[in-house]
């Protein structure tokens, strides 16, 4: 098995790199940080969620769920409409 080298990046390219997503180099060092403790079997530290928070993802939950039963609803109906059309003929 051959020793893989690591790769070394320069100050400059990483605030390059963290610019180039819209991402503050200070979040991208946490990521990099969270993901090096989640490979050595930590468990992620993450701030308990806001109460709008979990009402925000709860109502975001349920916008696609009625958003899903919209299309079906739709498709239902048209499907309704060329019967209708095709026996009325």
């Amino acid at each position: 098995m051959t020793k893989r080298t690591r790769r070394l990046f320069s100050a400059e390219f990483k605030l390059e790199a963290a610019q180039a997503i819209n991402v503050d180099k200070f979040t991208m060092d946490k990521w990099v940080r969270q993901l090096k403790e989640e490979h050595q079997g930590k468990s992620p530290k993450s701030s308990p969620m806001a109460p709008e928070q979990i009402e925000i993802r709860n109502l975001k939950k349920k916008l696609a769920t009625l958003e899903e039963h919209n299309e079906i609803l739709k498709k239902v109906t048209a499907l309704l409409m060329s019967d209708s059309l095709n026996n009325s003929r």
